[in-house]
Formats: C-alpha cells, structure tokens, sequence
C-alpha cells in the first residue's frame, strides 16, 4: 500500500485522477518524436491524518530535474516578483556582507542577484546541470546538487551556516520531504528566516487549478500541512503572506522553534482558520474537486470542438508544464491546436509531451495570424497580453482557460 511522504500513514483517499500523462517537462525533438512516450498514472492523493496532498513517485528524480527545461528569467513579471522579494528582505533583515542567503532550486540565478547587487553573499543549490550552468555564467556562486540532510553538513562545512534560506516553487517538487526540511532545519543559523513560496493548496482547489498538478509536483501544500510538516523538524512557521503569483500563493516564514527574536504573527492563526472554515480539514471537500475539474474539462473540450467546426485556427501561446498537463488530460491535440510559441529559446524546435504540439518563437503569431491565442501559462495572462497585443490588428481573440473558459477581444 502507498503510504503518506511525510507521516507514513496508508494513503486510501484517491479524489482526483487525470488519467495517464507524461512526464510534463519531456519536450520531445524531432529525433525523439516518433519513439514511444512514457505514460504514468496521475493521481491526486490527500492523506487524511496530515492533510498532505500528494501524488505516487514513478519516476526518479535525478531522471526529472538534472536536465530541466524551465528558465525563471524567461518571464519579467516573475524576475520583478523576485527583485522585490529582495528588496524587502534586505531592508526587513538587515542582511550585510557577513551573511549568506541560499536558495535551494536556484535555477538560472533569477533572484539571488539581486542580494548580489546588494553586497550579501549568496548561493545556489540547483540541480540542474544546465540551468545552473547559466547561473554560474551570471557571476551566482551555485552547486549542482539535489539538497539533503547529508548535503546541508557540506554546506555548513564548506561555507557557513545560512543566515537565509530560499525556497520557491520547489518544495513540491522534493519526493523525500523529511530529509529536506531536516537539511534546512541543520543548515540555519540560530537566529535565521527560512521563506518558501509554493502554490496554495486551497487557491488550487476554488480556481479549478488542476493543472499545475503534474509528476515533478510531487505534493501540495496548505498551511495546515506545511505547519505540521515544519513542527516535526524544529522549525516553526512565524509569518505567512498571501500572493497572487501562479495563481495564488503562500510565502510562509520559519525559524528554528525556540527563536525569540522573531514572534508568531496573527497571519498565520488567521489563515489556518480560513482552511479550516473552507473545508481543507474534511476529506468530502476533497472529493467535490474532483467533480468540479471534470466539469471545467468538459468545458475546455467544447470551445475547441464549437471553434474548429465553425472553421477558426488556435495557436498557442507558451509551453508550460501546466498546460501539458491540461492538453493531455483534455486530449487536447493538433487537431485542435497548430501550434504554441514560447520565448524559451530551449523549448522552440521542439514538441509538447503528448500532445506533440510543435513549438515555435513567438514572432510566429503575427506571421500566421491565428483566430485564437490560447494561453496556457494563464498565470502570466496579462504580462502575455501585452506581449501579444497585436494580434487584435486582425481580429484575434486571448482564450485563458482556468478557472473558466473566458475569451478576451
């Protein structure tokens, strides 16, 4: 029986499948197109002694991030969330020359230069070779390493322990959750912050937000289970900020429990009480999502099926996990969808896992003009927009597709 990656007990509570899918960031070449795909279970598990909703692990890790396809700096709006991040940190903290900040899942340096620019010293922990190559060129101190209980006593070893430690978007992609929040609890300092951002839970669940579910998220979080999840290993979450980044997100605070110098805010009391009132402790509120995505599907699939009878052309715009996600489980394909364009120049040339939709630069819109820009890293809507704004020139029309199908002229 599976069992819970965090507290080990019997997971029987299944309240979601999207079917089979493939790994979300296996963007196929031409070479690799016509080769058989690996398809896997994807199922949506919450564990109904902690709360932690989690899918099975069938791939390996090292299999999933050592060559990873997604840059942080491909989007502005993202680089701007970050360089405010630091900014405020640095003035909040008071972070100096005699400090180090790390990020675990550092990927292309995005954010730890600007606590560069501001005279701290930093370092990166990414895992993936080539991401972490680009960084290194920007001038980031950065390793390439899966961060560990066993890899935090290197870097205390080689550096210091960290004054900061960063964690965005990444602590849904760790397969053992214990042992890498037992690495920061060894890494910090004693009177250090540690801040993760992830997706909310409970934003993903009212927004139909199925789609950032895929194999390398490998759990999803609430502050319900990430306070548990943090308690077990010393730490204690004393602040948490609600974001509107990738459509709803929590930027939790912790420090090592015990650490006077920085006290529970109300934030944290207010909104565990909002997940409980909206139902993140009953497993029945669990089940009715899964009502609710099967729903939005059948939405999804009636614009293309209604657009393509009436003669209209869809391209796409981006190459996200996320939409792979929702292409594959819709069964989303080119008879619906051209093509998609996206400005990471590593994914252009390239096909979508599954749906094996060809990727092109974004320069390809205007030349073939499409009816309909379909986008699928809706997160990045209105960045994207204005990017795209051109296309109303000939009548082209946005199509977001989460919470709701909604069409924009």
């Amino acid at each position: 029986m599976a069992t819970c990656r965090f507290c080990e007990s019997t997971l029987t509570d299944k309240f979601l499948s999207l079917g089979k899918t493939p790994l979300a960031n296996s963007y196929l070449t031409d070479e690799t197109l016509w080769k058989m795909e690996p398809f896997y279970p994807l199922e949506l598990y919450v564990c109904r002694e902690c709360y932690l909703v989690q899918l099975l692990e069938f791939e390996n890790p090292i299999k999933i991030f050592s060559i990873y396809a997604y840059f942080s700096s491909y989007s502005t709006s993202w680089v701007n969330h970050a360089r405010q991040y630091a900014e405020h940190m640095v003035d909040t903290y008071h972070f100096t020359r005699e400090s180090l900040v790390v990020e675990l899942g550092s990927n292309d340096g995005y954010l730890l230069q600007f606590f560069k620019n501001n005279g701290v010293p930093v370092l990166g922990i990414e895992p993936a070779e080539n991401i972490a190559h680009i960084a290194i060129e920007k001038g980031i101190p950065t390793e390439v390493a899966f961060f560990s209980r066993e890899y935090s006593e290197h870097i205390r070893a080689e550096h210091q322990p960290a004054d900061l430690i960063i964690g965005n978007n990444i602590l849904a992609h760790v397969p053992d959750l214990n042992d890498f929040v037992a690495g920061m609890a060894n890494l910090l300092g004693d009177s250090g912050i540690i801040t993760m951002e992830f997706p909310h839970l409970l934003k993903l669940m009212e927004l139909n937000q199925f789609d950032t579910i895929y194999h390398e998220h490998f759990s999803y979080f609430s502050l319900l289970a990430a306070v548990n999840v943090f308690l077990r290993h010393g730490l204690e979450i004393f602040d948490v900020e609600e974001l509107s980044t990738h459509g709803g997100s929590l930027r939790i605070y912790a420090k090592h429990r015990g650490d006077d110098a920085h006290p529970v805010q109300p934030s944290v009391d207010n909104l565990l009480q909002n997940e409980k009132q909206s139902g993140l402790d009953r497993l029945d509120y669990y089940y009715d999502f899964g009502h609710k995505v099967r729903r939005i599907k059948r939405e999804i699939q009636r614009f293309f099926l209604e657009t393509k009878s009436e003669g209209k052309s869809i391209a796409g715009y981006g190459a996200p996990a996320k939409g792979n996600t929702l292409l594959n489980y819709c069964g989303i394909d080119t008879d619906y969808i051209d093509y998609t364009v996206d400005l990471n120049p590593y994914k252009q040339n390239r096909y979508l896992p599954g749906a094996n939709i060809p990727i092109f630069h974004p320069d390809h819109i205007r030349e073939t003009q499409p009816d309909f820009v379909f986008i699928l890293p809706w997160n990045l809507k209105d960045e994207i927009m204005e990017q795209m704004h051109f296309i109303r020139e000939w009548g082209g029309q946005f199509v977001l597709p989460i919470p709701r199908i909604e069409i924009i002229s």
